[in-house]
């Protein structure tokens, strides 16, 4: 698949009519060469790799492997070598190959924390060079860890109605407000933030996107434990906190904007096919090694069939990303086909853990501590952490909404006056 994607004389059918163009799926000799070149690192480098852990800071050992990445660029590989990055030119299918072929070695990817997925692709659009100097390095790294404050106890999925306000006074915005439902808070050093700096224009055109530092005066973070029994999010309580007018990214006021920006990073984070399918892996090879009353789980009709269904939509994510990275490479709008991600792929992921536990039995239901838990309760947390997946960025419910009307160009859901 050298994304020159040739295509073959159109097949005839057994009626002798013409059939549709077929993609050809093999790579190039200068993908084969790329690929060759990321197993062979794998091969000699792998060992060293170094998983990060969901909402905390990145260790000793997954900074360095986030080093090693970014000498050999496969880590920060488009940003620009005078900001940290590696500074190679877009290549999506190089990129999908880094993907692919880390998830296929089953060793640690680039970090891809908030800061690194989510910023880093925001201010290369939109910040100022400054920013883009001072931030993106120090990011790429993991040096710097970032939070998003975002979400309000009122202002979720309605994200525009917030009420963070940011008055002000002299060369300072001076900060009021609560954000709620904040990963990382608790160890982050920065947070990207949107607060309302004008009250007086309407919703979507009154706000702006600020960065600042966790450890300004006036912030409160309280961590907020979730049914894991971990406390991954965060509310922060801003109390005048003061942050110079320059730490805006984009203009005063358009804000929605940039926040929009950066939203699209992070629903495409969220529906990873590659994630999907090393899940699924995992999942059939829990099936074939438990057992109940000396049969395999995987030899259960009723649990095979579900397995085999799942099967079928990862294999059809799979391929849909595909259908996305073609689009990527020939530089066109996928409309509709991006919009389907994150509620695909975070609906997919919960539904394999819910195999997975249900598969399990009464060990399914078993937490840490027990002498008869598998696979350290994994299977459990990702049924309950994925269930938020499918809330957070935006819940299943408003990404219906946004294909239905950005996508299908349904009418809009009525509106309260």
């Amino acid at each position: 698949m050298g994304l020159d994607t040739e295509t073959h004389p159109p097949p005839r059918n057994a009626a002798g009519t013409e059939g549709k163009h077929r993609m050809d799926l093999t790579l190039n000799p200068r993908y084969e060469a790329f690929r060759d070149e990321l197993r062979a690192f794998l091969a000699t480098h792998g060992h060293r790799s170094a998983f990060a852990r969901t909402a905390e800071r990145p260790d000793a050992d997954a900074l360095a492997w986030q080093r090693l990445l970014l000498d050999h660029g496969y880590a920060g590989r488009t940003v620009p070598r005078e900001y940290g990055g590696h500074g190679a030119a877009p290549d999506v299918m190089e990129s999908h190959l880094i993907t692919e072929e880390f998830a296929r070695a089953g060793v640690a990817p680039p970090l891809g924390n908030q800061g690194i997925s989510m910023l880093v692709p925001t201010l290369l659009e939109l910040g100022t060079e400054a920013q883009r100097r001072e931030w993106i390095g120090p990011t790429l790294r993991g040096e710097v860890v970032w939070c998003q404050g975002y979400s309000e106890p009122g202002a979720g999925s309605d994200l525009a109605s917030l009420q963070t306000r940011a008055t002000e006074d002299g060369g300072d915005f001076v900060i009021n407000g609560q954000k709620i439902w904040t990963s990382t808070a608790h160890v982050a050093d920065m947070i990207f933030c949107l607060v309302r700096t004008e009250p007086g224009a309407a919703k979507h055109a009154g706000i702006s996107y600020l960065l600042f530092s966790m450890k300004t005066p006036g912030i409160e973070v309280r961590p907020l434990k979730t049914m894991t029994g971990h406390a991954e999010f965060n509310e922060v309580f801003f109390t005048d906190v003061r942050v110079p007018q320059h730490q805006i990214v984009g203009q005063r006021g358009d804000g929605w904007k940039v926040a929009n920006a950066t939203l699209k990073h992070e629903r495409g984070s969220l529906g990873n096919p590659n994630l999907t399918t090393q899940r699924y892996q995992e999942l059939a090879t829990l099936m074939q090694a438990e057992t109940v009353d000396g049969t395999r789980l995987i030899d259960q009709p009723v649990l095979r069939d579900r397995l085999m269904r799942l099967q079928g939509q990862v294999l059809a994510q799979k391929c849909h990303g595909l259908r996305l990275l073609t689009a990527a490479a020939k530089g066109e709008d996928p409309g509709l086909a991006a919009l389907v991600v994150k509620l695909q792929g975070c609906e997919l992921r919960h539904q394999l853990a819910a195999l997975a536990i249900d598969a399990l039995g009464e060990l399914g239901l078993l937490m840490p501590g027990s002498a008869h838990l598998r696979a350290q309760a994994l299977w459990q947390e990702r049924y309950m952490f994925d269930l938020g997946l499918i809330i957070g960025g935006g819940t299943a419910q408003i990404q219906k909404n946004i294909i239905a009307e950005r996508g299908l160009d349904m009418p809009r859901e009525p509106r309260l006056a």
